[in-house]
């Protein structure tokens, strides 16, 4: 080949990794602009509101607020369609709370007692995944009742169940019908985009408003969070079904029924198992939170004692939740593991069988002496292990108090001083016109003109509900808290992703931390930290931390290996090869792992407004405990979720937008 075809190929063959210039320099055009503008004309058009004061929509939603309690024993939609609702779900908790939790009638425990729900469920966790897991049900049913929340954890139980049974009723057939229709399948993605963007806060005050607090409402809280789970991973797993096997069938006289009851969902069972445990972690995270509007069971332990800033029994509660999550978590993907074995396992264990047998016959009469026996009924002691792990917390938490104040107070000034006022001042201070411009502007370079559109409603939105400037102090937390997180998930991403020992290792503990309560991660940093912003700046980290670094760790573990040969051969030493070779290649995971992020630390941030964060999540807390200022905590709500969608569109269309050009 001639030196001039040589040069004329190295021209015209493309780099191994693509770089997008113009969208950088777009980027870097906008934030100079941003800064610019923003500190030019800072103090112009900010939008305060006073905590007291209400705008003239707040007061609508007050009047609204106040309209539906003057008209709920009368207006027909309540008398004959809201109320009848709430009371039959109400009615349905409360069965299920007399069988496991609450004492009936004569009796001082409930219908089964403490006996019998440790062999029934340790039972029903032999017959859906193993022994192991059974043993695991054991041990940690009967540490809820060392630590003295014997009742308090099955009135978190039965809320569960109640909810799941329900989000399961409703999810799976809408699942069904998702994945056979296309149509339908698109006329619900927007809604159950929009429901999983809503961080769990939302959820509380326009439930309340028509149902009224309680179990019931709790309830129907949790199901409408729990839903989008069960539903999609239904819809997906039918949709994975290979064709052909339908085909078949169909070929043979089935009808499309048949086929479905026959063909794709015994395929498809895995999945929607799998789906089953995304939805009763779900509704476990949910019925926590929803002790806001007097839920019973664990949640309401951890908010009376976040209140009085009690870290002992917070810390004791959060326990317990924990050990709820891993017993529900671990059952149901045991469950999904052995729903998979069993597909490709036909033969007949009588022996098994056998061992069901004796085994129903114990819980059988376990359940009788549970029901009989005192003992039985009502579990023994008063909870001298959770005692003692409240005292030593609390020693544990004045002893750092005392003794590393000056550490936690240099950590809390660093970041508060050094990055979130910063960025506060920035956000609060600047022209809401120049921060909306530059929203809409960011939506226009990695999106076009629809998403711009969209953000130009958010933007407006947000204006419009009047909570400009808080809104902005949570954008703040919020940016701070996801870059930290994105840098976590960076770093721990690539580690996990170049090496299968540190997955090996760092997987089991990331998928743990994925399945706790957001109430957990708020007690052990108010120990350390006390009722501030920075408290919740963290308790976000942790909490998003997991979902970002499982997507680094997949970006990297999934670049193709001639790429990764490219590098080598190219003399690539390792540095090189993450900077320069795997993370631009990875970039599309980045960007999700950024709106995972976000995503995640809104949804804490705002619950961090129980301790002390501020912004909108204070609000939203406002509005529960004080009638006059229920329209603003609705408007609060409104401005999280109009944030929420508009920080999620725009890091969806980057990712999109990456892939597009890394294909280039």
């Amino acid at each position: 080949m001639s030196t001039s075809l040589m040069e004329k190929s190295a021209k015209t063959q493309k780099p191994l990794i693509a770089k997008p210039p113009r969208t950088n320099r777009h980027l870097a055009i906008l934030t100079f602009g941003f800064l610019f503008f923003g500190i030019l004309f800072r103090g112009i058009a900010t939008l305060p509101l006073d905590r007291s004061s209400l705008t003239s929509f707040q007061n609508w939603l007050n009047s609204v607020s106040i309209w539906i309690g003057d008209n709920r024993t009368s207006n027909p939609i309540f008398t004959n369609f809201i109320n009848g609702i709430r009371s039959s779900i109400d009615s349905f908790v409360t069965g299920i709370q007399n069988l496991i939790s609450q004492s009936t009638g004569d009796n001082a425990s409930p219908l089964i007692g403490w006996f019998g729900i440790v062999v029934l469920l340790s039972f029903i966790a032999f017959m859906m995944a193993n022994w192991r897991i059974a043993l695991l049900v054991v041990l940690g049913l009967t540490a809820l009742g060392l630590l003295g929340f014997w009742q308090e954890s099955m009135d978190t139980l039965a809320l569960t169940i109640a909810a799941v049974v329900l989000a399961l009723i409703i999810g799976i057939p809408l699942g069904v019908c998702a994945g056979l229709y296309p149509k339908f399948e698109r006329t619900i993605t927007p809604i159950l985009d929009f429901a999983q963007v809503m961080p769990t806060f939302v959820y509380l005050t326009p439930v309340t408003l028509f149902f009224l607090i309680g179990p019931a409402s709790a309830t129907i809280v949790t199901l409408i969070y729990a839903i989008p789970p069960a539903l999609r991973i239904t819809a997906v797993a039918l949709k994975e079904v290979p064709w052909a096997s339908v085909e078949a069938a169909i070929s043979m006289g089935s009808t499309p029924f048949q086929a479905l009851r026959k063909v794709q969902l015994p395929q498809a069972k895995r999945t929607i198992v799998v789906g089953i445990n995304q939805t009763i972690m779900a509704a476990l995270s949910m019925v926590t939170i929803a002790a806001l509007i007097d839920a019973p069971g664990l949640g309401k332990v951890v908010i009376r004692a976040l209140e009085s800033l009690d870290i002992g029994k917070s810390f004791q509660a959060g326990l317990g939740i924990v050990i709820l999550a891993v017993i529900l978590d671990r059952t149901t993907t045991a469950a999904a593991a052995k729903v998979e074995k069993e597909a490709s396992d036909h033969s007949n264990h009588v022996r098994h069988r056998i061992i069901l047998s004796i085994g129903a016959g114990v819980t059988v009469a376990s359940v009788y002496i549970s029901h009989a026996f005192n003992w039985a009924g009502n579990f023994p002691g008063t909870g001298f292990l959770g005692t003692n792990i409240a005292k030593y917390s609390d020693l544990m938490t004045q002893w750092v108090q005392l003794h590393a104040v000056n550490v936690t107070n240099s950590i809390t000034d660093f970041v508060s001083y050094g990055l979130i006022n910063p960025i506060e001042a920035l956000l609060t201070q600047s022209p809401w016109f120049i921060t909306g411009i530059a929203f809409v502007l960011l939506a226009t370079i990695f999106g076009g003109k629809r998403l711009a559109a969209v953000a130009v409603f958010c933007v407006l939105g947000i204006v419009g509900t009047g909570l400009w400037s808080d809104t902005m102090t949570t954008l703040a937390s919020t940016l701070v808290a996801a870059i930290v997180t994105v840098a976590i998930g960076v770093i721990f991403g690539v580690w996990i992703g170049r090496s299968k020992r540190a997955d090996r290792w760092m997987r089991p503990i990331l998928d743990a931390g994925q399945v706790l309560p957001a109430f957990v991660y708020l007690v052990p940093f108010l120990g350390l930290f006390g009722a501030t912003r920075f408290t919740a700046i963290l308790a976000a980290i942790v909490y998003a931390a997991p979902a970002s670094i499982k997507l680094m760790a997949d970006g990297i573990a999934g670049i193709p290996a001639s790429i990764t040969e490219a590098g080598i051969a190219a003399g690539s030493n390792k540095w090189q090869m993450i900077m320069k070779v795997q993370l631009p290649s990875a970039r599309r995971n980045l960007t999700l792992a950024t709106n995972q992020g976000l995503i995640y630390v809104l949804a804490m941030i705002v619950v961090g407004g129980l301790v002390g964060a501020g912004g909108l999540g204070y609000l939203v807390v406002a509005g529960f405990s004080q009638s006059s200022l229920t329209g603003k905590g609705l408007a609060a709500g409104l401005a999280i979720v109009l944030l929420g969608i508009l920080l999620d569109r725009i890091t969806q269309a980057a990712a999109i937008k990456s892939t597009l050009e890394r294909k280039k």
